[in-house]
Protein backbone atom coordinates (compact mmCIF):
# COMPACT_ATOMS: atom_id res chain seq x y z
CA UNK A 1 0.00 0.00 0.00
CA UNK A 2 1.71 3.15 -1.21
CA UNK A 3 1.12 6.55 0.32
CA UNK A 4 -0.01 9.27 -2.06
CA UNK A 5 2.73 11.56 -0.79
CA UNK A 6 5.39 9.66 -2.73
CA UNK A 7 8.53 11.18 -4.22
CA UNK A 8 10.43 9.92 -7.21
CA UNK A 9 14.09 10.30 -6.44
CA UNK A 10 16.10 10.11 -3.25
CA UNK A 11 18.54 12.54 -4.88
CA UNK A 12 15.95 15.32 -4.43
CA UNK A 13 17.00 15.47 -0.78
CA UNK A 14 20.32 16.20 0.86
CA UNK A 15 22.13 12.88 1.58
CA UNK A 16 21.56 13.04 5.33
CA UNK A 17 17.79 13.50 4.90
CA UNK A 18 16.92 11.24 1.96
CA UNK A 19 15.94 8.09 3.77
CA UNK A 20 14.11 9.83 6.59
CA UNK A 21 12.07 11.94 4.19
CA UNK A 22 11.11 8.89 2.15
CA UNK A 23 9.88 7.14 5.29
CA UNK A 24 7.53 10.06 5.86
CA UNK A 25 6.30 10.34 2.29
CA UNK A 26 6.30 6.73 1.04
CA UNK A 27 8.17 3.99 2.95
CA UNK A 28 7.98 1.56 0.02
CA UNK A 29 10.21 3.82 -2.07
CA UNK A 30 13.10 3.05 0.23
CA UNK A 31 13.07 -0.51 -1.09
CA UNK A 32 12.40 0.49 -4.71
CA UNK A 33 14.53 3.56 -5.29
CA UNK A 34 17.37 3.94 -2.80
CA UNK A 35 20.59 2.56 -4.28
CA UNK A 36 22.06 1.82 -0.90
CA UNK A 37 19.30 -0.63 -0.04
CA UNK A 38 19.18 -2.02 -3.55
CA UNK A 39 22.85 -2.87 -3.27
CA UNK A 40 22.26 -4.45 0.16
CA UNK A 41 19.42 -6.55 -1.19
CA UNK A 42 21.79 -8.13 -3.71
CA UNK A 43 24.39 -8.82 -1.08
CA UNK A 44 26.72 -6.27 -2.61
CA UNK A 45 27.23 -4.20 0.51
CA UNK A 46 25.45 -1.10 -0.69
CA UNK A 47 26.56 2.46 -0.11
CA UNK A 48 25.85 2.92 3.58
CA UNK A 49 25.78 6.42 4.95
CA UNK A 50 28.97 7.37 6.72
CA UNK A 51 28.68 7.00 10.44
CA UNK A 52 26.00 4.31 10.60
CA UNK A 53 28.49 1.49 10.55
CA UNK A 54 26.46 -0.25 7.86
CA UNK A 55 23.96 -1.38 10.45
CA UNK A 56 21.13 1.02 9.58
CA UNK A 57 21.12 0.19 5.88
CA UNK A 58 21.44 -3.50 6.59
CA UNK A 59 18.43 -3.55 8.92
CA UNK A 60 16.27 -1.61 6.48
CA UNK A 61 17.33 -3.87 3.61
CA UNK A 62 16.47 -6.89 5.74
CA UNK A 63 12.96 -5.56 6.35
CA UNK A 64 12.54 -4.92 2.63
CA UNK A 65 13.70 -8.42 1.69
CA UNK A 66 12.19 -10.56 4.43
CA UNK A 67 9.27 -8.71 5.99
CA UNK A 68 6.91 -7.43 3.27
CA UNK A 69 3.90 -7.59 5.59
CA UNK A 70 5.70 -5.42 8.12
CA UNK A 71 6.58 -2.94 5.38
CA UNK A 72 2.90 -2.82 4.42
CA UNK A 73 1.94 -1.91 7.99
CA UNK A 74 4.68 0.72 8.11
CA UNK A 75 3.16 2.27 4.96
CA UNK A 76 -0.28 2.18 6.55
CA UNK A 77 1.13 3.84 9.64
CA UNK A 78 2.66 6.63 7.57
CA UNK A 79 -0.71 7.14 5.86
CA UNK A 80 -2.43 7.19 9.27
CA UNK A 81 0.00 9.87 10.46
CA UNK A 82 -0.58 11.91 7.31
CA UNK A 83 -4.35 11.76 7.76
CA UNK A 84 -4.08 12.86 11.38
CA UNK A 85 -1.72 15.69 10.41
CA UNK A 86 -4.33 16.95 7.94
CA UNK A 87 -6.98 16.90 10.67
CA UNK A 88 -4.89 18.66 13.31
CA UNK A 89 -3.79 21.48 10.97
CA UNK A 90 -6.96 21.79 8.91
CA UNK A 91 -7.62 25.35 10.18
CA UNK A 92 -4.07 26.70 10.26
CA UNK A 93 -2.08 28.63 7.67
CA UNK A 94 0.02 25.52 7.07
CA UNK A 95 -2.54 22.75 6.68
CA UNK A 96 -0.17 19.78 6.32
CA UNK A 97 -0.45 19.97 2.57
CA UNK A 98 -0.17 16.72 0.61
CA UNK A 99 1.46 18.40 -2.39
CA UNK A 100 4.78 16.68 -2.94
CA UNK A 101 6.98 19.64 -3.76
CA UNK A 102 5.69 21.71 -0.87
CA UNK A 103 6.03 19.00 1.78
CA UNK A 104 9.48 18.12 0.49
CA UNK A 105 10.64 21.69 1.11
CA UNK A 106 9.05 21.74 4.56
CA UNK A 107 10.86 18.56 5.62
CA UNK A 108 14.25 20.00 4.65
CA UNK A 109 14.03 22.48 7.56
CA UNK A 110 13.92 21.71 11.28
CA UNK A 111 10.83 23.79 12.04
CA UNK A 112 7.90 23.11 14.36
CA UNK A 113 5.96 21.74 11.40
CA UNK A 114 8.73 19.25 10.56
CA UNK A 115 8.85 18.20 14.21
CA UNK A 116 5.14 17.39 14.17
CA UNK A 117 5.33 15.49 10.87
CA UNK A 118 8.19 13.33 12.18
CA UNK A 119 6.41 12.69 15.46
CA UNK A 120 2.98 11.87 14.04
CA UNK A 121 4.51 9.55 11.44
CA UNK A 122 6.48 7.65 14.07
CA UNK A 123 3.32 7.43 16.18
CA UNK A 124 1.34 6.18 13.18
CA UNK A 125 3.89 3.45 12.39
CA UNK A 126 3.91 2.34 16.05
CA UNK A 127 0.12 2.28 16.13
CA UNK A 128 -0.33 0.43 12.83
CA UNK A 129 2.27 -2.26 13.55
CA UNK A 130 0.90 -2.81 17.06
CA UNK A 131 -2.65 -3.11 15.77
CA UNK A 132 -1.54 -5.60 13.11
CA UNK A 133 0.02 -7.75 15.85
CA UNK A 134 -3.25 -7.83 17.77
CA UNK A 135 -5.24 -8.68 14.64
CA UNK A 136 -2.89 -11.55 13.75
CA UNK A 137 -1.78 -9.97 10.48
CA UNK A 138 1.96 -10.31 11.22
CA UNK A 139 3.65 -13.65 11.74
CA UNK A 140 6.49 -11.93 13.61
CA UNK A 141 4.32 -11.03 16.59
CA UNK A 142 1.04 -11.60 18.36
CA UNK A 143 -0.93 -10.38 21.34
CA UNK A 144 0.84 -9.08 24.41
CA UNK A 145 0.79 -11.97 26.87
CA UNK A 146 2.60 -10.09 29.61
CA UNK A 147 1.08 -10.74 33.02
CA UNK A 148 1.50 -9.01 36.36
CA UNK A 149 2.99 -11.68 38.56
CA UNK A 150 3.18 -11.77 42.33
CA UNK A 151 4.57 -14.37 44.70
CA UNK A 152 2.12 -16.99 43.56
CA UNK A 153 2.57 -16.51 39.80
CA UNK A 154 -0.21 -14.65 37.98
CA UNK A 155 -1.62 -12.29 40.53
CA UNK A 156 -5.32 -12.58 41.35
CA UNK A 157 -6.41 -10.16 44.05
CA UNK A 158 -7.77 -6.67 44.44
CA UNK A 159 -9.09 -5.23 41.21
CA UNK A 160 -6.54 -2.97 39.42
CA UNK A 161 -7.32 0.70 39.01
CA UNK A 162 -9.17 1.18 35.75
CA UNK A 163 -6.72 2.63 33.28
CA UNK A 164 -3.68 1.77 35.39
CA UNK A 165 -1.12 -0.62 33.91
CA UNK A 166 1.65 -1.97 36.17
CA UNK A 167 5.01 -0.76 34.97
CA UNK A 168 3.55 1.55 32.34
CA UNK A 169 3.89 5.30 32.65
CA UNK A 170 0.92 7.52 31.99
CA UNK A 171 -1.75 5.49 33.81
CA UNK A 172 -5.23 6.91 33.60
CA UNK A 173 -8.03 7.47 36.11
CA UNK A 174 -9.11 4.87 38.65
CA UNK A 175 -12.48 3.29 39.32
CA UNK A 176 -13.72 1.75 42.52
CA UNK A 177 -15.51 -1.54 42.80
CA UNK A 178 -15.35 -5.00 44.37
CA UNK A 179 -14.10 -8.15 42.71
CA UNK A 180 -10.92 -9.92 41.70
CA UNK A 181 -8.88 -9.50 38.57
CA UNK A 182 -6.24 -11.22 36.48
CA UNK A 183 -4.29 -10.25 33.39
CA UNK A 184 -5.41 -12.06 30.27
CA UNK A 185 -7.15 -11.57 26.94
CA UNK A 186 -5.38 -10.20 23.88
CA UNK A 187 -3.44 -7.10 24.84
CA UNK A 188 -1.85 -4.75 22.32
CA UNK A 189 1.83 -5.60 21.85
CA UNK A 190 2.95 -1.96 21.85
CA UNK A 191 6.56 -2.85 22.67
CA UNK A 192 6.86 -4.66 19.34
CA UNK A 193 5.30 -1.73 17.47
CA UNK A 194 7.59 0.71 19.27
CA UNK A 195 10.67 -1.37 18.45
CA UNK A 196 9.85 -1.80 14.75
CA UNK A 197 9.06 1.89 14.33
CA UNK A 198 12.40 2.73 15.90
CA UNK A 199 14.28 0.23 13.76
CA UNK A 200 12.79 1.44 10.49
CA UNK A 201 12.81 5.18 11.11
CA UNK A 202 15.90 5.65 13.26
CA UNK A 203 18.32 2.98 12.03
CA UNK A 204 20.21 5.08 9.44
CA UNK A 205 20.91 7.82 12.00
CA UNK A 206 21.90 5.98 15.16
CA UNK A 207 25.56 7.00 15.10
CA UNK A 208 25.14 10.59 13.98
CA UNK A 209 25.33 13.52 16.38
CA UNK A 210 24.62 16.63 14.29
CA UNK A 211 21.83 18.90 15.50
CA UNK A 212 19.43 17.98 12.69
CA UNK A 213 19.73 14.28 13.44
CA UNK A 214 19.40 14.78 17.19
CA UNK A 215 16.24 16.86 16.75
CA UNK A 216 14.71 14.35 14.34
CA UNK A 217 15.43 11.33 16.55
CA UNK A 218 14.03 13.12 19.60
CA UNK A 219 10.80 14.00 17.79
CA UNK A 220 10.47 10.48 16.38
CA UNK A 221 10.62 9.07 19.89
CA UNK A 222 8.20 11.67 21.24
CA UNK A 223 5.71 10.45 18.67
CA UNK A 224 6.15 6.82 19.66
CA UNK A 225 5.80 7.66 23.34
CA UNK A 226 2.51 9.46 22.62
CA UNK A 227 1.18 5.96 21.94
CA UNK A 228 3.25 3.75 24.24
CA UNK A 229 3.04 5.84 27.41
CA UNK A 230 -0.72 6.19 27.29
CA UNK A 231 -1.91 2.61 27.14
CA UNK A 232 -5.16 1.96 28.96
CA UNK A 233 -6.61 -1.04 30.77
CA UNK A 234 -9.76 -2.69 29.49
CA UNK A 235 -11.55 -5.41 31.47
CA UNK A 236 -14.27 -7.96 30.88
CA UNK A 237 -16.51 -9.12 33.72
CA UNK A 238 -17.14 -12.76 34.55
CA UNK A 239 -19.75 -14.06 37.00
CA UNK A 240 -23.26 -15.34 37.44
CA UNK A 241 -26.19 -13.22 36.27
CA UNK A 242 -23.92 -10.46 35.01
CA UNK A 243 -22.09 -10.01 38.29
CA UNK A 244 -18.48 -8.90 38.17
CA UNK A 245 -16.90 -11.30 40.64
CA UNK A 246 -13.87 -11.66 38.36
CA UNK A 247 -12.41 -9.38 35.76
CA UNK A 248 -10.01 -10.29 32.98
CA UNK A 249 -7.95 -7.23 32.03
CA UNK A 250 -5.61 -6.43 29.17
CA UNK A 251 -3.72 -3.46 27.75
CA UNK A 252 -5.12 -1.50 24.81
CA UNK A 253 -3.90 1.48 22.85
CA UNK A 254 -5.94 4.69 23.06
CA UNK A 255 -7.66 5.97 19.89
CA UNK A 256 -5.07 7.44 17.53
CA UNK A 257 -6.86 10.78 17.67
CA UNK A 258 -5.75 11.08 21.32
CA UNK A 259 -2.12 10.64 20.26
CA UNK A 260 -2.65 13.32 17.60
CA UNK A 261 -4.16 15.70 20.16
CA UNK A 262 -1.20 15.20 22.51
CA UNK A 263 1.30 15.84 19.75
CA UNK A 264 -0.61 18.92 18.64
CA UNK A 265 -0.35 20.26 22.21
CA UNK A 266 3.36 19.45 22.11
CA UNK A 267 3.61 21.36 18.81
CA UNK A 268 2.04 24.43 20.40
CA UNK A 269 4.55 24.26 23.25
CA UNK A 270 7.58 23.12 21.25
CA UNK A 271 11.00 24.33 22.42
CA UNK A 272 13.68 25.82 20.20
CA UNK A 273 17.07 24.20 20.78
CA UNK A 274 20.70 24.77 19.83
CA UNK A 275 23.70 22.43 19.83
CA UNK A 276 25.51 21.97 23.13
CA UNK A 277 29.16 22.94 23.44
CA UNK A 278 30.41 19.44 22.64
CA UNK A 279 27.99 19.11 19.72
CA UNK A 280 26.70 15.75 20.96
CA UNK A 281 23.39 16.98 22.38
CA UNK A 282 21.05 19.95 22.25
CA UNK A 283 20.05 22.50 24.86
CA UNK A 284 17.24 25.11 25.01
CA UNK A 285 18.02 28.32 23.17
CA UNK A 286 17.19 30.40 26.24
CA UNK A 287 19.06 29.92 29.49
CA UNK A 288 15.88 30.26 31.53
CA UNK A 289 13.88 27.73 29.51
CA UNK A 290 13.32 24.31 31.05
CA UNK A 291 15.01 21.47 29.14
CA UNK A 292 12.51 19.60 26.97
CA UNK A 293 11.26 16.22 28.18
CA UNK A 294 11.06 13.00 26.20
CA UNK A 295 7.50 13.68 25.09
CA UNK A 296 8.11 17.33 24.13
CA UNK A 297 8.73 18.42 20.54
CA UNK A 298 11.81 20.43 19.65
CA UNK A 299 12.97 22.43 16.62
CA UNK A 300 16.06 24.41 15.63
CA UNK A 301 14.78 26.73 12.87
CA UNK A 302 11.98 29.29 12.85
CA UNK A 303 8.96 28.63 10.65
CA UNK A 304 7.94 30.90 7.76
CA UNK A 305 4.64 32.70 8.17
CA UNK A 306 3.00 30.64 5.38
CA UNK A 307 0.96 33.69 4.33
CA UNK A 308 2.04 33.76 0.68
CA UNK A 309 3.43 31.24 -1.79
CA UNK A 310 7.17 30.71 -1.54
CA UNK A 311 8.94 28.03 -3.56
CA UNK A 312 12.04 28.18 -1.35
CA UNK A 313 10.23 27.40 1.91
CA UNK A 314 7.44 25.26 0.50
CA UNK A 315 4.71 27.68 1.58
CA UNK A 316 1.59 27.60 -0.61
CA UNK A 317 0.01 30.67 0.94
CA UNK A 318 -3.57 30.97 2.16
CA UNK A 319 -5.31 32.58 -0.82
CA UNK A 320 -8.56 30.78 -1.56
CA UNK A 321 -8.71 29.07 1.85
CA UNK A 322 -12.08 28.98 3.62
CA UNK A 323 -12.11 31.00 6.86
CA UNK A 324 -14.49 31.81 9.71
CA UNK A 325 -15.40 35.49 9.79
CA UNK A 326 -16.73 35.33 13.38
CA UNK A 327 -13.76 33.56 14.98
CA UNK A 328 -10.77 35.19 16.67
CA UNK A 329 -8.78 31.92 16.55
CA UNK A 330 -6.35 30.57 13.99
CA UNK A 331 -9.24 29.62 11.70
CA UNK A 332 -10.60 33.19 11.75
CA UNK A 333 -10.38 35.29 8.61
CA UNK A 334 -8.16 37.92 10.26
CA UNK A 335 -5.38 35.47 11.11
CA UNK A 336 -5.78 32.91 8.36
CA UNK A 337 -5.90 35.55 5.62
CA UNK A 338 -2.92 37.43 7.09
CA UNK A 339 -4.82 40.74 7.04
CA UNK A 340 -5.47 40.65 3.26
CA UNK A 341 -9.23 40.48 3.69
CA UNK A 342 -11.69 37.91 2.41
CA UNK A 343 -14.49 37.47 -0.09
CA UNK A 344 -17.98 36.21 0.80
CA UNK A 345 -20.37 34.29 -1.39
CA UNK A 346 -23.79 32.88 -0.58
CA UNK A 347 -24.72 29.36 -1.58
CA UNK A 348 -27.85 27.27 -1.34
CA UNK A 349 -27.57 23.71 -0.09
CA UNK A 350 -29.98 20.81 0.23
CA UNK A 351 -29.96 19.04 3.59
CA UNK A 352 -32.07 16.40 5.35
CA UNK A 353 -34.47 17.86 7.90
CA UNK A 354 -37.53 16.95 9.97
CA UNK A 355 -36.32 13.37 10.27
CA UNK A 356 -38.65 10.85 11.93
CA UNK A 357 -38.30 7.26 13.01
CA UNK A 358 -41.03 4.90 11.80
CA UNK A 359 -41.64 1.52 13.34
CA UNK A 360 -40.00 -0.63 12.26
CA UNK A 361 -37.25 0.18 11.19
CA UNK A 362 -37.05 3.22 8.97
CA UNK A 363 -36.01 6.85 9.21
CA UNK A 364 -37.68 9.29 6.84
CA UNK A 365 -36.58 12.87 6.25
CA UNK A 366 -37.72 15.87 4.29
CA UNK A 367 -35.34 17.84 2.07
CA UNK A 368 -34.76 21.45 3.05
CA UNK A 369 -32.90 24.19 1.23
CA UNK A 370 -30.68 26.39 3.38
CA UNK A 371 -28.54 29.38 2.55
CA UNK A 372 -24.97 29.53 3.78
CA UNK A 373 -22.18 32.09 3.53
CA UNK A 374 -18.70 30.94 2.57
CA UNK A 375 -15.70 33.19 3.24
CA UNK A 376 -12.44 32.72 1.34
CA UNK A 377 -9.13 34.52 1.78
CA UNK A 378 -8.05 36.96 -0.89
Amino acid sequence: MAITLGIKHAEDFPPNRAVGSQVLMDPTLICKKTRRLRGGAHGGGGNNHPGDGGRGGGRLAEICRKEPNLLREISRGAALGTKECHYQFRNRRWNCTALRRSLRKILMKDTRETAFVHAITAAGVTYSVTRACTMGELVECGCDKTTFRGRGGKKVGAMPPMGAVPGIAGSLATADGPGNWEWGGCGDNVNFGYRKSKEFMDAPYRRRRDIKTLVMLHNNDAGRLAVKNHMRTECKCHGLSGSCTLRTCWRKMPPFREAGDRLKEAFDGAAKVIPSNDGRAFIPEGATIKPPGKQDLVYSEESPDFCGPNGRTGSLGTAGRVCNSTSLGVEGCELLCCGRGFDTRNVREKINCDCRFRWCCEVTCNTCVVRRSINTCR
